[in-house]
């Protein structure tokens, strides 16, 4: 796996060495010449239908395409329906090594005085208005359309349009630059033809005497068949007037051709897609970009702990005589209250609680991921890795809410497990589920079923809430975190503050940094979940990950540093917010990217995106805010435990 390697870096070669699940090879021969490991049949199934103009995604069988009259639909796992993936088979089916030419699969027939059939045509011209593309998959392999870019490369699409459009005023919309003779005004080109190409690999040298397939593309093509006993797949491409005033027959064809082609292998067949997508470079700029950032603060941080701390404790651990220790100033002066207890401690403790197992959940996620476990060819299992996850890990939250609760002196337990285990997750799912019913009135495959959203409450409710209350009780019946110095009995006056030291300019510029670190790497996951493009470089995504935990960590400590210098001694909260206003410059670009990337029409469309948005920033806030809190723990336990204090 060449460029996958490079995208996975020093981890992906482990990746090669075995067969995931349910990802082993499958043998094809030709008829006649079947054995038990090996078949002749090769079926299409398809898959939902999207698009970048919209957020909501269709079955296949919601359009008017021809079906399948003994439809299969592969079990779906738990990721695969959340994002809205509905494989079913298809009517397209081929023999291995037997080529087709122009094939009927089936016509529809359109009378303009039916209204089902008026409908039915509509919706068919909505989908290619929007662009909406077809998602074929053969042998576990999507089916491409591959087309030449600028500068000579090639890109291969995933997927493919159902037609194109001629806008009133003769504007040339999408697909239909591919063809000259789309020029007509008002008018609807639908692709009803497809050129298949499956390649294969024989493995007469490597113990397998059958063949592998290992690459599948087609060309969208639209043909006016007129004699559906004599097609010839010649001719003038198949109009759909704006105006449905006369009867319309569609009929839908394809061909198919075989090429052996031994010099790709069956482990690396999905790289020609990957290739295609020239952003590696890109990458490796987006990582170095990190890595200064990451230099710049460590150097920073570094200056701070050997020079000026070192200097700090030496001249307060010199100090003897009570008239020396008046003149005490900086962050010794506030030993006796820098550890008084939070506003609000009920809050923050249950925020820390969900942001730790968030963080543990993500850790593990990505780290499989740059395994190979959760890759492309595994649908939906990076989403389902994920969800399996946090509902396990239940326990760590409980436990250090509570514990944390214990710290800052609070009593009222039962709250605060029960927010532990019902506060965030209770926002993110009454989010999710209004989203859903958005898609369900849209009638889009993207709405979960009733027994999904049954079955992710039963996890919640059945296995998450119980684990938390665990880690709860183990939490609370733990010491509290003992401090390095005692608190004051009366709070300490804090002097007026220069403005750079109130506590909102430090927030603001807290987040900056580390959303330096990742927002490269935030353009690519946008792009794969609403631009439909795939996301695999998970070896970046992961060294992107760790930069941004060293990222948050140092910035928060340079600034709780700073604020302690000023004799503030507020930093519980405050180390909380610096690192985590990173998610609302994350929900500020998500906004840019909304404006200036994305082509999303309709209001459904766009309360959808915001609606997710707010999902994805609201979990980033508890993840970064969480990182930078501990990380200001442990500087500021770490700094009065080595100072003699009176």
């Amino acid at each position: 796996m060449r460029l996958l390697a490079a995208g996975l870096l020093l981890v992906a070669p482990l990746c090669a060495a075995f067969y995931l699940p349910g990802l082993a090879p499958v043998s094809f021969c030709e008829e006649g010449k079947e054995t038990e490991g090996c078949k002749s049949l090769i079926e299409l199934f398809v898959n939902r239908l999207d698009s970048v103009e919209s957020v909501l995604p269709y079955e296949y069988d919601a359009f008017d395409f021809c079906q399948d009259t003994e439809e299969k639909r592969p079990s779906e796992n738990l990721g695969q329906v959340l994002f809205g993936e509905r494989i079913a088979s298809s009517p397209y089916k081929f023999t291995f090594n037997k080529a087709e030419t122009c094939k009927k699969v089936c016509t529809r027939s359109y009378d303009p005085e039916n209204n089902v059939d008026k409908n039915k045509l509509a919706f068919l011209k909505k989908g290619m208005q929007l662009n909406y593309q077809h998602h074929w998959i053969i042998d576990n392999m999507p089916v491409t359309w591959c087309y030449d870019v600028e500068d000579g490369q090639k890109y291969c699409n995933p997927g493919f349009p159902i037609g194109c459009f001629v806008t009133p005023d003769g504007r040339v919309k999408d697909a239909c630059v591919i063809n000259s003779e789309f020029n007509k005004k008002n008018t609807f080109y639908l692709f009803n033809h497809v050129d298949i190409t499956i390649m294969y690999h024989k493995g007469k040298d490597e113990n397998w005497p059958d063949a592998r397939l290992v690459m599948a593309r087609l060309r969208p093509q639209s043909y006016k068949h007129t004699d559906e006993n004599n097609l010839s797949c010649e001719g003038p491409p198949m109009e759909i007037p704006g105006e449905f005033n006369s009867k319309l027959n569609l009929i839908y064809t394809y061909s198919v051709t075989f090429e052996e082609k031994n010099n790709i292998k069956w482990a690396s067949r999905w790289d020609y897609i990957l290739e295609s997508m020239p952003h590696t470079n890109i990458q490796w700029f987006s990582i170095m970009n990190s890595l200064v950032i990451v230099l710049f603060l460590s150097g920073m941080v570094a200056m701070i702990i050997l020079r000026t701390l070192h200097k700090d404790i030496a001249r307060y651990n010199q100090i003897d005589s009570s008239e020396d220790a008046q003149e005490e100033f900086g962050w010794k002066l506030v030993h006796g209250d820098v550890f008084r207890p939070p506003r609000k401690g009920m809050l923050l403790s249950v925020f820390l609680g969900q942001g730790t197992q968030i963080f543990i959940m993500t850790f593990i996620t990505l780290f499989l991921a740059c395994l190979g476990f959760l890759s492309p060819a595994n649908r939906g299992a990076l989403m389902t890795c994920a969800v399996v996850l946090w509902v396990l890990l239940g326990t760590p939250a409980g436990y250090v809410s509570a514990r944390m609760y214990k710290t800052f002196r609070g009593e009222k337990w039962k709250t605060n497990v029960l927010l532990t285990a019902l506060l965030c997750p209770g926002i993110v799912f009454a989010d999710f589920f209004i989203m859903n019913l958005i898609l369900w009135v849209k009638g889009s495959s993207a709405a979960i079923p009733f027994g999904t959203l049954v079955a992710i409450l039963a996890m919640w409710f059945g296995i998450s809430v119980p684990l938390t209350f665990v880690g709860a009780y183990f939490g609370f019946k733990e010491k509290p975190i003992e401090h390095p110095v005692r608190t004051n009995q009366i709070p300490r006056q804090i002097p007026e503050q220069s403005f750079f030291t109130k506590p909102l300019p430090g927030i603001i510029m807290g987040g900056i940094l580390p959303f330096g670190c990742i927002f490269i790497q935030l353009f690519f996951i946008l792009n794969s979940i609403w631009s439909h493009q795939m996301y695999y470089m998970f070896g970046f995504l992961f060294l992107v990950f760790i930069i941004l935990l060293i990222t948050c960590s140092e910035a928060t400590v340079l600034l709780c540093y700073f604020h302690l210098c000023a004799e503030d001694y507020h930093w519980w909260w405050r180390s909380f917010l610096t690192s985590s206003f990173t998610a609302v410059y994350l929900f500020i670009y998500a906004v840019h990217y909304f404006f200036s990337k994305l082509q999303i029409t309709g209001t459904a469309s766009t309360i959808l995106y915001f609606g997710y948005t707010l999902i994805m920033v609201l979990i980033f806030f508890l993840f970064t805010g969480t990182i930078g809190f501990f990380a200001c723990f442990w500087f500021v336990s770490k700094i009065y435990s080595v100072v003699k204090v009176d």
